[in-house]
């Protein structure tokens, strides 16, 4: 008996969409994140890309639990003493929908070189519509 051990040009990739409407942020990102890795599939090897496309739609209807809208904050720094801007996860939710999801993906992915390939098959969109219907794509249930 031999290991199968999957070739990077010979995976199949689908397209998953995920109607992040009325969803809790967490289960959302877990489930993306899943996909994207490809451990939903047998053929799941850690040091490749196994996984598949992901569209998120309703980036904007998402929802915190608890008090986390008021108090959960985001962090950014410029580098300079003196600037670090902080904002609430609600304004940051009214600001950049797409932003709050992908920053939950991308903590539950891993802190490597594969983590910018994985990504790139990240497609958020804050409303109903998406420009990616053409490749057909199967909902993934939460």
């Amino acid at each position: 008996m031999k290991t199968y051990t999957p070739q990077a040009g010979k995976i199949e990739r689908k397209w998953f969409i995920v109607d992040a409407k009325d969803q809790i942020l967490g289960k959302v990102a877990t489930a993306v994140a899943v996909a994207l890795r490809g451990k939903n599939k047998p053929i799941f090897d850690p040091h490749l890309d196994c996984g598949d496309f992901v569209i998120v739609i309703n980036c904007s209807k998402v929802k915190l639990t608890g008090n986390k809208l008021a108090d959960k904050m985001y962090y950014k720094h410029s580098g300079f003493p003196g600037h670090l801007k902080e904002i609430t996860a609600g304004d940051f939710l009214a600001k950049k929908p797409e932003k709050v999801i992908e920053l939950a993906v991308i903590g539950m992915l891993p802190n490597n070189k594969l983590r910018a390939q994985l990504i790139k098959k990240l497609h958020l969109f804050a409303g109903e519509t998406h420009p990616h219907t053409a490749q057909t794509p199967t909902k993934l249930e939460i």
